[in-house]
């Protein structure tokens, strides 16, 4: 999975979206409900480092799948979007079959 752009957008997608939740689901309550701030910074700092990561896997598949603007556009919005990234993992999954 690791060996194709496809598979590493793939793994860092789903990674990036899982850290995505746990700040939006577990540290921003721990800070805005029991006062712990603490948990932000530390998951917040983790997934703005996955967040990068995933850019940059996501226009190293742009490159070599030869993408138009579209589909990275889409993929890139659905990062925004919790559980979104479901619907690009699907995808992303066809992609690959297609492409052996």
């Amino acid at each position: 999975m690791f060996s194709s752009s496809l598979g590493r957008l793939r793994i860092i997608s789903i990674i990036e979206a899982l850290s995505y939740l746990i700040l939006l689901g577990i540290a921003m309550p721990l800070k805005y409900i029991w006062g712990e701030p603490q948990a932000v910074k530390i998951v917040g700092m983790l997934h703005g480092v996955l967040f990068c990561i995933f850019c940059a896997a996501l226009l190293d598949a742009m490159l070599k799948q030869k993408w138009n603007l579209v589909p990275p556009f889409w993929i890139f919005m659905a990062s925004l979007v919790p559980f979104a990234p479901i619907w690009v993992e699907m995808w992303l999954k066809k992609q690959m079959a297609l492409a052996k």
